[in-house]
């Protein structure tokens, strides 16, 4: 039998958090948030409140430099009602507010906050305090020495009431400043560095947890989107430990493919189509997503690379006719330009996609067009995250990827995501007497006997047809 003791934790819900702190917050301890400008440190520490007042555990909220209002207001923006929780006695704004001519004048001592902040504890039961821009006390009290003093009484005075307490704390940008700072991380049991950076021209939020005692925790940089419910992180510590096993065959709609692939797809795997423009990835993948439709599915669309109308439209040509399915509720599309957001952004907005519209199919182009969301390593970590979800979830995914040429062969498999997928389809485009035919080849079908020869590929005003050439 271990004789090992085990902290007790509070959890955020704050979605992606817990998992990283591996249950939430050291309840009844001191958690430090430091970050810089727009990092989001006090939507942190609102967030943790407003969840918890919502499951019944009131909180506190201690501001030094936002009123009320503004608070009430910018949590709106994220479909937080504030004002309810306040009159129900689950949440309390309190404006610390203080005159920096008064401090100058006479001593500075945080006691006289404690008077009111016993009271609100017991008149609420709270167990949650937040104190947000605590380093506006330190630069009040003007002095490093009762600076330390003074945080030392409010840590120890938040320990005696067993209260899960939150300081935020702007990251010092001088560092002549920093070393003043160096306290409040060793005082606190938890510490948390957020990072509001420029990657690619892009602005991209990532948390990092530097310190937790007596505790394990998730130690890598996580990126993070502040939107509409509010704060979600994505964390990626356990990918590829709960992916389900590849299910039944289903049919493409295309006999001669399924033929090709030994009976059809697997539900659940991951299917890259590969080629160079103008080869019919797009027509295979909307005759693939008409497939499901047909047998009563639902199949979100990812395109990067054009508008839903303009994709209707260019389909009409192949006899392929998205709208009924649209108009159906069956075929969902999700549009955007890869540069109008982070990676990180683009993965929150396909994440609550795939939660409202349940698909048992995502079809994503194309994972050449990611790499504009930044950098290469940024398009590798948003497609590696999204095969991911998909693959947790059952889901099977379809992604296209635009290779550089008609005899390119290194650029098959995307950015680097070979090793997740299941299943390559390459389509080339070869000249033979004069002219251009299309080629279909199923390079690589995971666990299942197929076909290894090229294939005439036709696009037709009647759809697709293939033409099974010589085993």
């Amino acid at each position: 039998m271990s004789d090992s003791v085990t902290i007790r934790k509070l959890p955020t819900q704050i979605e992606g958090f817990d998992q990283i702190l591996q249950g939430g917050l050291p309840a009844g301890r001191t958690t430090l948030i430091i970050g810089g400008p727009g990092s989001g440190k006090s939507l942190f520490g609102l967030e943790f409140l407003y969840r918890g007042a919502l499951a019944g555990d009131a909180g506190i909220f201690i501001t030094f430099e936002e009123r009320a209002s503004a608070l009430r207001e910018n949590a709106s923006t994220l479909g937080w009602q504030l004002a309810p929780l306040e009159a129900d006695g689950k949440l309390f704004l309190f404006e610390a507010r203080l005159d920096p001519r008064a401090i100058v004048t006479g001593g500075f001592s945080i006691q006289p906050f404690f008077t009111i902040l016993v009271a609100k504890l017991q008149a609420l039961g709270a167990t949650r305090i937040v104190i947000d821009a605590v380093d506006v006390l330190l630069r009040l009290i003007g002095d490093e020495r009762r600076e330390q003093d003074e945080l030392l009484v409010l840590h120890r005075w938040l320990e005696e009431r067993c209260v899960t307490a939150v300081l935020t704390a702007k990251a010092p940008r001088d560092p002549r400043h920093a070393a003043r700072y160096d306290f409040l991380d060793y005082l606190a049991d938890c510490v948390i560095h957020l990072d509001n950076r420029m990657q690619g021209q892009l602005a991209t939020r990532r948390l990092r947890v530097v310190k937790y005692r007596g505790s394990a925790f998730g130690s890598n940089e996580y990126p993070f989107v502040i939107d509409a419910p509010g704060i979600t992180l994505l964390p990626i510590s356990d990918v590829c430990l709960a992916h389900r096993a590849l299910g039944e065959r289903m049919s493409t709609g295309l006999a001669v493919l399924d033929e090709l692939l030994g009976g059809g797809l697997r539900r659940a795997s991951s299917i890259l189509v590969s080629g160079s423009t103008g080869t019919g990835k797009t027509t295979l993948c909307s005759a693939l997503a008409k497939a499901a439709c047909a047998r009563g599915e639902s199949v979100l669309y990812l395109s990067f690379e054009e508008s839903e109308n303009a994709l209707v439209s260019a389909m009409h040509s192949s006899g392929t006719n998205l709208t009924p399915d649209i108009d159906a509720g069956c075929l969902h599309m999700l549009t955007a330009m890869p540069e109008a957001m982070g990676a990180e952004q683009h993965l929150v907005r396909a994440l609550r996609a795939i939660q409202r519209v349940e698909p048992s199919c995502v079809i994503l182009e194309s994972a050449s067009a990611c790499q504009r969301m930044g950098s290469e390593q940024a398009a590798f970590e948003y497609l590696m995250r999204l095969i991911n979800i998909c693959k947790e979830r059952g889901i099977t995914l379809i992604v296209t990827n635009q290779t550089a040429g008609f005899m390119n062969l290194d650029e098959i498999s995307g950015i680097g995501i070979s090793s997740l997928i299941d299943t390559v389809i390459v389509l080339r485009l070869i000249e033979e007497a004069g002219a251009l035919r299309r080629k279909l080849l199923v390079m690589k079908s995971r666990g299942t006997q197929h076909s290894n020869r090229y294939h005439d590929f036709l696009i037709t005003d009647r759809g697709i047809e293939i033409v099974r050439g010589e085993t």
